[in-house]
């Protein structure tokens, strides 16, 4: 496959990706009816706007380049396999978006071979944006929904960088929606002196900012609610890993492109403390 440029890739997307938060927004203001996928998980009217736009979107960025998007997916249009696609994630955070928080994304991430290399997430409530704009480089910057024939060329952007943990002094992120006893066992495990919570793919970026030290998700997600930060937070200078220190890959689509338990590092793996260390 040719060189990536990822500045053009990002600058051609912009709009679809606004557009899209714009749709969003709009039943977000008025409200939306609810339904239930096969798998009982929560799809609205604004999943399927907002994919439909950056379906389009990517068509014309990208052609030819397989796209697996969950709400496709869903209704069991499968694409072709391919060694380079993007995995899609219109609403990450429905129930964030239902909840009114503000805490949703748009999630569009670009896979080659097994790693995720590219990763734009929008927060349409919020105003937003972090994407990957090179090997080892992501921004974030605040673009408005207001905004027309907006360039990130022209826009103010901020490089992400993670932080160096203390390891004795730890901040973790937790899913605001998906708390469980295994996640709480697990963080008895380090020295955790503050957790904050988060929705969607913002717990990604908010690490790739240097705003915690690790996220840990000990229950079912798919490579497209993870692709698209994991590749931000690497080029931010942090790791994703299964719980025994392998990297998270993508394409698993005999598994159905779900993922394994995963930890998402603001640097490299932090080892646990041992059982003289726990705290009592």
């Amino acid at each position: 496959m040719r060189t990536i440029d990822f500045p053009t890739l990002a600058e051609n997307l912009l709009p679809a990706v606004i557009a899209a938060g714009v749709a969003q927004m709009r039943l977000y203001d008025r409200g939306v009816k609810v339904t239930e996928k096969a798998d009982s998980s929560p799809v609205t009217a604004a999943d399927r706007e907002a994919e439909a736009l950056i379906l389009d979107g990517l068509w014309h960025t990208a052609r030819g380049v397989p796209v697996v998007a969950e709400e496709s997916m869903a209704l069991g249009e499968v694409p072709p396999r391919g060694s380079t696609f993007f995995l899609v994630d219109p609403l990450d955070g429905t129930r964030e978006f239902l909840a009114r928080n503000g805490e949703f994304t748009i999630n569009i991430g670009l896979v080659v071979g097994t790693a995720p290399v590219f990763g734009m997430i929008y927060a349409p409530a919020l105003g937003a944006l972090y994407v990957t704009m090179g090997k080892g480089y992501a921004v974030e910057a605040h673009i408005p929904l207001q905004s027309t024939n907006l360039k990130l060329s022209q826009t103010p952007l901020r490089e992400l960088r993670t932080r160096s943990p203390d390891i004795e002094a730890l901040t973790v992120l937790e899913s605001r929606s998906h708390r469980t006893a295994e996640t709480e066992d697990f963080l008895k495990r380090y020295a955790v002196t503050e957790v904050k919570r988060a929705g969607s793919s913002l717990k990604f970026c908010r690490i790739a900012r240097g705003d915690a030290d690790f996220y840990v998700r000990l229950g079912p997600t798919k490579e497209w609610d993870t692709a698209a930060g994991q590749a931000i937070l690497e080029a931010a200078g942090g790791t994703v890993t299964t719980l025994e220190g392998v990297p998270l890959t993508c394409g698993n689509a005999d598994a159905d492109y779900f993922n394994p338990h995963f930890v998402a590092w603001g640097r490299k793996p932090i080892a646990p403390r041992t059982a003289n260390n726990l705290c009592v």
